[in-house]
């Protein structure tokens, strides 16, 4: 698992590096999203991603995203450890999202 940065992720979203696909994996929990989301990310709350690892694409690149970082950093080691091998996390989550990136994003 390798951490991202707020910055790094959105210039990556912004111009994909050549045969690179991006999978932003939201693991909060619905009432959490209902206030603030990354626009196209796969919303699978933390606790339901094991028995729905079938629904996520093993060749491409998954970053794991949260309020602060640290429940997608526990999904992001769980996923290396079932085989997914390019698996980053979202430094700081969608809280330093906001104040680096999207400083319209309502903050929780």
């Amino acid at each position: 698992m390798t951490p991202i940065a707020p910055r790094e992720l959105a210039r990556r979203l912004a111009t994909p590096r050549a045969g690179e696909r991006l999978v932003l994996l939201d693991v909060r929990e619905p009432d959490e999203l209902a206030i603030c989301r990354l626009p196209g990310a796969l919303a699978i709350p933390m606790g339901e991603v094991p028995r729905r690892l079938q629904e996520l694409d093993r060749a491409a690149a998954i970053v794991c995203v949260c309020h602060h970082g640290i429940r997608s950093a526990n999904v992001a080691g769980l996923l290396a450890r079932s085989g997914f091998t390019h698996v980053l996390n979202l430094s700081g989550g969608v809280e330093r999202w906001a104040l680096e990136v999207d400083p319209a994003m309502a903050r929780y």
